[in-house]
Parts: C-alpha cells; structure tokens; sequence
C-alpha cells in the first residue's frame, strides 16, 4: 500500500510521557535501584539528564556523572534490579495521558501501529493492555531490541523496517509521536514527521529539537491537524 491522500499512512508512538504519565514512576524506581549504591538521584537530575534515555544508557551515565566505572555486568544488573521496582508502583496505580486510548483507535483505523520506546516490553506491554489497545498496537521495538538509545535512530530505523512490507513507501512517512527532545532527534534523523507533545519539555525546546508540530497535550490531536500537517509537509 501507498501513501493515501491527505493521511499519514502508519503511526509509530513513543510510550514514556507520551502514552504513558509514567516518568514519575521511572524516577522512583531509579532512586530505590540506585540508593543501595550510595546515589541519590534527584528529580531535577533526572529531568535535565536522564529523561531521553533507555535504562541501560541511563545508568550508564548516572555511574559515569557519580565517578563509577559502568561495567556491562553491572549495568544489566541495575536493570535487572529496576524492573521490578517500575512493575509494583504501574501496578498500583499506571497513568496515561488523557486521549492517549482514542488517538491509538483513530490510527489504527487509518493504517499500521507501532511503539518504538526505551521501556522494557513487560512494562509497554502493561501499559498497552491497561488502555485496553494491546491489539491494535501491531509491534512494538523496545530497549531489549535495540544497541543504542535515541537520539540514535536505531529503534525508529526498525520500526520502519517493520511497516514497509505493510505501507510499502508510506514508511517514510509514518507519523511519530514524541515528547522528548532525544525522541525527536532520534526520528528526525531517517527524516520521519514528528508531532511532539509538550508534557516533558517545553513548546520551544521541542521545536528546536526538530518537531513538526507541538501541541500541549495527547488529547488536543484530532484528524485536521495531522491532515494539515501532511499538506505543509508533503503538498
């Protein structure tokens, strides 16, 4: 199948702070994997930090910035440890942002859905089920399926590769839903349009990281915008 019309023909989401009101659950769980260790890390560390990375390029840095050597084996421990800390508190009580169950109906009936995100695929395929869309979301490319973190494009490179058996050409222009500068970069990078929502960082950080289009929040998206996006971006 071919790009149609005024439509982009696929979708790729992002799930942290972007489906997902979780990045507050992530930092928790950072904190308890890391205090053992003798770091605290702060919430105002986090978020001018660490927020654009996967676990293992977060702990990675966190070591490094605390004068720690970050040994493989000691990084896939720290992962290992974190999961469980993330599991309990999504649990208890997962948010996600309001819309974010709508908008993955309303592409799904326009073309293929994918997430390409740094969480670990337990902890996507949790929040997936608990908006009640795990099966409308067609695949998903995790941090256990990739090297590197965004910004490097890798995990956007294979969801690509995953649509265009499905959209054929249209893959180029599958529509990427980010919240993160590193996301952005990351998608901007194999030149994919990018819709950045603004619950992490700012209107003007977002766009100058690259983004097509910012708006506020998940739920403010509807179909004239993205076929207005389409038309400026593709004529």
């Amino acid at each position: 199948m071919l790009v149609n019309g005024r439509v982009f023909p696929a979708t790729l989401f992002d799930f942290n702070g972007v489906l997902a009101d979780d990045e507050h659950v992530h930092l928790e769980a950072f904190q308890d994997t890391l205090r053992p260790l003798g770091i605290e890390l702060t919430e105002r560390a986090y978020w001018d930090h660490y927020l654009g990375y996967d676990d293992v390029g977060a702990f990675e840095a966190i070591l490094r910035d605390h004068g720690r050597e970050p040994t493989p084996s000691t990084v896939r421990q720290l992962v290992a440890d974190k999961r469980p800390h993330y599991m309990t508190r999504a649990r208890a009580g997962l948010r996600t942002f309001p819309g974010a169950a709508e908008l993955i109906r309303a592409r799904a009936a326009v073309g293929p859905v994918a997430v390409v995100s740094g969480a670990l695929t337990d902890e996507i395929e949790f929040g997936l089920t608990h908006l009640g869309v795990r099966d409308l979301v067609g695949h998903i490319v995790s941090a256990e399926d990739t090297t590197v973190s965004k910004p490097d494009p890798e995990g956007y490179r294979m969801g690509m590769e995953w649509l265009r058996p499905r959209v054929g050409e249209g893959a180029a222009r599958a529509i990427v839903f980010e919240d993160s500068p590193a996301g952005i970069q990351a998608a901007k990078a194999l030149g994919l349009p990018v819709v950045a929502l603004a619950h992490s960082y700012g209107e003007a950080e977002l766009l100058s990281a690259g983004a097509d289009l910012v708006l506020e929040r998940l739920e403010l998206v509807d179909v004239a915008q993205l076929e207005a996006l389409y038309a400026r971006l593709y004529g």
